[in-house]
């Protein structure tokens, strides 16, 4: 027996009680060619008490669940006389219970419209006095003193903020951090790990980083791809003596490859010329000329060893003059610390501490040392950024 179709009214009828439906949801359901309607809905609701839109790009996963935000806040070890500062304080879910802990919070915030919302619902609680705000970027903006750091980082920002903080030179006690899971991993990881990494070296330098917990993707809104990790910094009271900029320029070359050898890192035509005008205080200019002698050499970074084509820079008068002999001293200097098929990525900061120390006594450098360090630089500079 043949089924009789829908009424018309009824199929229409349907198609509404769905719409409805998605709009209760909660979720904008717009289509993709739709979008100034889109906007004109979003600026309306942007205008409604309560309602703020994030913006992914910028890393605003907001913190919501009450249980994670007491544990930041007890495992950080607050005392009644701190001052904290906190980085992407969003709406304030985290920087409420700061106040309540700590004597003051200094904020980072560079949304304006975060702003608005974090300043409305402290003042609304009286805390307003022990609250001070500050509208820019946190990598620009130059912070005032404080005791401990507790904050949310945005994801985007992690590695060249957690230099700042760590080579910075305001002294704090320690940094309790949400990052992303994975970012966590690589700070965390140790010597012969897969994800060890530059910064993780580097931090290690200074610093002492432990992990406190992970934290489910389902604890923000807006939900994120991935789950992320709380950890803490604490700052040594004692450190290398060692010029940091010229540390950092040393560890920059050693982990731009991680897994190829030294030895093969250091013998590159590029980087033979780059250490030799450093190392004799020729900066790193790029007009190629040593010695009053102009050649040209490409990045040979994938180049086999002992080529030697008629264009090949080492074959030249002038190399036997400068290059040659420069690129001898660095291989001496490898093979007499054992260092020449040492991976980076296998090495502790002994270990890379040791090699710094005896290419510098051999008279090269990594760094010009003439310059003056640039403070708005240092966090990229210690950063895994390459």
């Amino acid at each position: 027996m043949l089924r009789r179709p829908a009424s018309l009214p009824l199929c229409l009828n349907r198609l509404i009680l769905r719409q409805q439906l998605r709009t209760k949801s909660g979720r904008q359901y717009a289509a993709r060619d739709d979008d100034e309607d889109d906007k004109k809905i979003r600026k309306k609701k942007e205008n409604q008490e309560g309602y703020i839109h994030l913006k992914k790009s910028r890393g605003q996963h907001l913190l919501t669940n009450p249980r994670v935000l007491d544990s930041i806040v007890r495992k950080s070890n607050i005392r009644p006389t701190d001052t904290v500062l906190e980085i992407g304080p969003g709406t304030g879910n985290l920087t409420l219970k700061l106040l309540e802990a700590a004597e003051k919070v200094v904020v980072v915030e560079i949304d304006k419209r975060m702003v608005e919302f974090l300043s409305k619902r402290v003042s609304e609680r009286g805390l307003e006095n022990r609250l001070t705000v500050i509208c820019k970027d946190a990598l620009k903006a130059e912070f005032p003193r404080f005791d401990l750091v507790v904050a949310n980082i945005p994801y985007g920002i992690s590695s060249p903020l957690v230099a700042k903080l760590v080579f910075g030179d305001i002294p704090f006690r320690s940094a309790t951090l949400l990052l992303q899971k994975e970012f966590a991993r690589r700070l965390l990881a140790n010597p012969g790990d897969s994800e060890f990494n530059r910064l993780a070296v580097n931090v290690k330098l200074v610093a002492e980083v432990e992990f406190v917990t992970d934290v489910s993707k389902r604890d923000f809104l807006p939900c994120p791809k991935v789950d992320s990790s709380v950890v803490i910094i604490r700052p040594k009271a004692e450190i290398p003596n060692v010029d940091l900029d010229e540390w950092w320029a040393f560890t920059r070359t050693c982990f731009s490859k991680k897994n190829k050898t030294l030895g093969a890192t250091f013998k590159r035509k590029k980087k033979v010329m780059e250490l030799l005008r450093i190392s004799k205080g020729m900066g790193t200019k790029d007009d190629n000329s040593v010695n009053g002698c102009n050649y040209d050499c490409s990045d040979d970074e994938d180049e086999e060893e002992g080529m030697n084509d008629e264009g090949d820079c080492y074959s030249s008068s002038c190399l036997e003059m400068g290059m040659s002999s420069f690129k001898e001293k660095i291989v001496r200097v490898l093979q007499s610390g054992g260092f020449d098929d040492k991976r980076p990525s296998k090495l502790s900061k002994e270990e890379l501490l040791h090699l710094l120390s005896l290419f510098n006594q051999a008279g090269i450098h990594f760094y010009d040392l003439a310059k003056p360090r640039d403070a708005g630089n240092v966090a990229f500079a210690a950063s895994d950024s390459p």
